[in-house]
């Protein structure tokens, strides 16, 4: 089956295929669930974490600036890449412990990307327990947080991201695993979670962090440590970044041209590049179901021409930018006026408002968390790939040297040793278009084949939510569209942009369940939130609501 553009079209009507009527509902929940608890109740157990060893590490939940309420048990701090008397490089680390029975022996990690981003990013806006979004005026319980499955813990890394400290000198991601696994290793250790299943997660250049480590945890092949048992990535570079990227922009404008604005001019003009550079036949020829079962070619490096005549992203970007000043190329949806960020600005555009205090960089805040007090980024101006030249080939980002994983064989090795693998896209995501994760996949063979042999596009149901938090909603209903293959999934939501857990949390919420094994599919079938059985969507999570009694 040939498929030259690979968005799934998702029908308003498909809406009413769930039988929850989720506004009633909200009305309801709304006299009963008041939106904004000021002080939860929590769920009181005795600590399994809480030892000698680890209280030092150990946050006072009730005192983590501007938050107002109990986040609940967790614990932070730095801990060593190796067991060496000497070392001085350490990796920063928070770690929310679950009240959850089913997390009893599990662990998820997650990572951001960058590289060089800080994971707390993702604690903050996607995934973490309390969240405080771009333009809100103070954090807020979330309602999915992934600490309500399971045992979470986020890291900052490689050496040289955000707390973490001591100097980078790591060159490729083979080395980055090897120092990740000695980092992991005296976690272990510290918090003596000896034998738990780990699964590993994160976005964008994780996608290069997560297969390579889940590689070395293989490699390892010690399960006292690093019991692997499955990852899952979102709007993920996987592979050769000229095809994750610019091969696929211009059909991605062409596809969202009503978003984009752009005149027939600049239109045409891209189209013709796009022909010019083989974009155009690149993409007709290998974005297939099934695809040719051969290794796709590499495309020419973008910055081998003086000129940059086949860089499309900074074109396109440009232009987008004329027509909204506000445009945001990580959900293209965005309009002026541009939302603040409490954690700072990442790219040049963003709006970082005159004596704005970075919410990680205040000393209440470092202290609070056991954090090293020193300047915070989001995203670090150091390299974290050090002592290499500028870009020099069409897959060296950050000047990581490594092949993408999807090239080299980490990615098949991690996809036959576990058969638990989730790979995801936000549809609205501009820096990694859905089409070039899919085209990256159509490159990887796997238990026999090379991609997936069918377009993934069975309906992606995410369940309603029973319960009214103003602060913290995310869609439901058929959001998207998934298919699984020989221990992959692939899933793209409709609506999500680049930071997928944060745009579409339920989606995420759904998503991590199947990787965990309490679902087994991502379609209606599935059934309500494993954590909502009776009504109660954070039941057995770390924050536990009141009911109408307890008002």
């Amino acid at each position: 089956m040939r498929f030259s553009f690979a968005f799934s079209a998702l029908l308003l009507g498909e809406l009413a295929y769930a039988e929850y009527d989720a506004r009633n509902a909200f009305k309801k929940a709304e006299r009963t669930i008041p939106a904004t608890p000021e002080h939860p109740r929590l769920n009181k157990r005795a600590s399994p974490f809480y030892t000698e060893k680890t209280k030092r590490f150990w946050v006072n939940g009730k005192a983590i600036p501007d938050v107002p309420f109990d986040v609940g048990e967790s614990y932070a701090g730095l801990l060593p890449i190796s067991t060496s008397k000497n070392e001085t490089r350490e990796l920063y680390f928070w770690f929310f412990p679950s009240a959850n029975p089913k997390a009893s022996g599990e662990i998820t990690l997650w990572l951001n990307g960058g590289p060089g981003c800080s994971s707390l990013r993702g604690l903050l806006t996607e995934n973490g327990p309390f969240t405080w979004m771009p333009g809100t005026f103070k954090p807020v319980q979330n309602s999915y947080s992934w600490t309500n499955l399971t045992n979470v813990l986020w890291i900052e890394q490689p050496v040289g991201t955000g707390y973490s400290q001591g100097v980078p000198n790591i060159t490729n991601e083979v080395e980055l695993g090897l120092q990740f696994i000695g980092f992991y290793k005296n976690f272990v250790d510290t918090f003596n979670i000896h034998k738990y299943k780990v699964y590993i997660t994160g976005e964008s250049y994780a996608g290069f962090y997560v297969p390579y480590i889940a590689d070395a945890f293989i490699t390892a092949n010690n399960t006292d440590y690093f019991n692997l048992k499955g990852i899952a990535i979102n709007n993920a570079l996987i592979g050769d970044r000229t095809v994750a990227a610019d091969a696929v922009m211009a059909p991605f404008v062409n596809h969202w041209s009503q978003l984009f604005f752009l005149n027939q001019t600049f239109l045409t003009t891209m189209n013709e590049r796009a022909a010019a550079c083989n974009y155009t036949a690149y993409v007709n020829k290998y974005l297939r179901f099934p695809p040719p079962q051969e290794k796709f070619p590499l495309l020419p490096p973008l910055y081998t021409d003086p000129v940059y005549t086949c860089d499309m992203y900074s074109d396109i970007s440009e232009a987008a930018t004329l027509v909204n000043p506000c445009w945001n190329l990580y959900h293209v949806t965005e309009t002026c006026p541009r939302p603040y960020n409490v954690l700072g600005g990442v790219n040049d555009f963003d709006y970082v408002p005159p004596g704005l205090a970075i919410y990680f960089n205040r000393s209440d805040v470092q202290t609070a968390i056991n954090a090293p007090h020193v300047n915070w980024f989001q995203c670090t101006d150091v390299n974290v790939f050090a002592n290499q030249p500028t870009r020099s080939t069409n897959y060296s980002i950050g000047n990581d040297k490594s092949p993408g994983p999807g090239r080299d064989g980490a990615l098949q090795r991690v996809i036959e040793y576990t058969n638990n693998v989730i790979i995801g896209s936000g549809n609205l995501d501009f820096v990694l278009p859905t089409n070039g994760s899919l085209l990256s996949l159509q490159n990887v063979t796997w238990n026999g084949l090379q991609g997936l042999q069918s377009y993934p596009g069975k309906p992606f149901y995410v369940p309603y939510h029973p319960e009214y938090n103003g602060g913290s909603q995310a869609g439901a209903g058929i959001l998207g569209s998934f298919g699984t293959e020989r221990g992959v999934t692939f899933y793209q939501v409709q609506l999500a942009g680049h930071e997928l857990p944060g745009y579409s949390p339920g989606a995420a919420y759904r998503v991590m369940e199947m990787l965990l094994g309490r679902v087994k599919t991502l379609d209606e079938s599935a059934g309500p939130f494993t954590t909502q059985p009776y009504g109660n969507f954070t039941k057995g999570g770390t924050i536990k609501k009141r009911g109408a009694r307890d008002l």
